[in-house]
């Protein structure tokens, strides 16, 4: 089913409404910037609130606070927007957190608190808005995963495990959905100059020597490299505002050369790694009488 843009879809309340997760950083604040300079109302929250206080300066915003882990903070701030804006045409599930340890290094509550975060708490924001967005059928929801939800890397096993769950998730939930009038997309960036690989991602205690040369090298070179990513999150928050206002809005939107490049290669492999062994997995059916 082919759902108008959104740029078709305003009533006569005036211009869509945003609400954006995790702002206080990276693409949620680049986000929030780029659609409060267009004109858009957004609905700005991070768990503390005063860092993002200077954007409601940049336009018709409605800052709250927000844990994506806290329900009763959920439904309060969805509450408030729809009392405040009257609906919620886009939502940015941006709120996520990462953690670098190989598999066997990997800490229960550190996993734990990321999947509560990244999965858990997107799922809680999707059953939050679609009770609205039903009611108009009409919205959109944007979950933010990664290349990582295409393809895993070293010391990165339980992370990107949260991302493919995102990526599950929201295919099935586009299936249901879009009949409804509501659009899905999942963007999937690579490297960009946010502070995920800082002091945002947090990395188990103990590491292991066997994984030094794997996890440990890996994990080395992405917080060497935290700041000098070539993604740049400004042009990242205009590409995911172009793909909502296009006529026919991706349901996968890579973002970044890496990405690209990574996720295609990764394409290749299983379908070069699935014509081998084609027959062995036609012969797992009971035989065709």
């Amino acid at each position: 089913m082919t759902t108008p843009s959104l740029n078709h879809q305003h009533d006569q309340t005036g211009k869509p409404v945003w609400f954006i997760t995790g702002c206080s950083t990276g693409f949620g604040r680049e986000l929030a910037s780029q659609t409060l300079a267009l004109g858009y109302r957004v609905v700005v929250t991070a768990r503390q609130p005063a860092e993002v206080q200077a954007l409601a300066a940049l336009g018709e915003a409605l800052v709250l606070p927000l844990d994506v882990t806290n329900q009763a903070q959920i439904d309060q701030a969805i509450q408030a927007a729809e009392q405040k804006f009257g609906r919620i045409d886009v939502l940015v599930n941006n709120a996520g957190i990462g953690y670098f340890a190989a598999v066997e290094e990997s800490e229960d509550n550190q996993v734990r608190r990321m999947f509560d975060i990244n999965v858990f708490g997107l799922g809680r924001m999707i059953r939050g808005v679609l009770p609205g967005m039903r009611r108009l059928r009409h919205g959109f929801i944007i979950n933010v995963s990664s290349l990582a939800g295409c393809r895993s890397f070293p010391s990165l096993g339980y992370y990107s495990a949260t991302k493919f769950a995102v990526e599950g998730l929201s295919d099935a939930l586009a299936q249901e959905v879009e009949p409804l009038g509501i659009r899905v997309m999942v963007v999937e960036p690579s490297g960009f100059r946010t502070d995920w690989a800082g002091r945002s991602a947090q990395a188990s205690q103990a590491q292991i020597a066997d994984y030094a040369a794997t996890a440990g090298a890996a994990r080395l070179e992405m917080r060497a490299n935290s700041g000098h990513q070539p993604g740049d999150p400004i042009r990242a928050a205009q590409a995911i505002i172009r793909a909502v206002n296009a006529p026919q809005p991706p349901h996968h939107l890579l973002l970044g050369n890496d990405a690209y490049e990574g996720a295609t290669a990764r394409l290749a492999t299983l379908q070069k790694e699935f014509a081998q062994w084609e027959t062995v997995a036609r012969n797992a059916d009971f035989p065709k009488t």
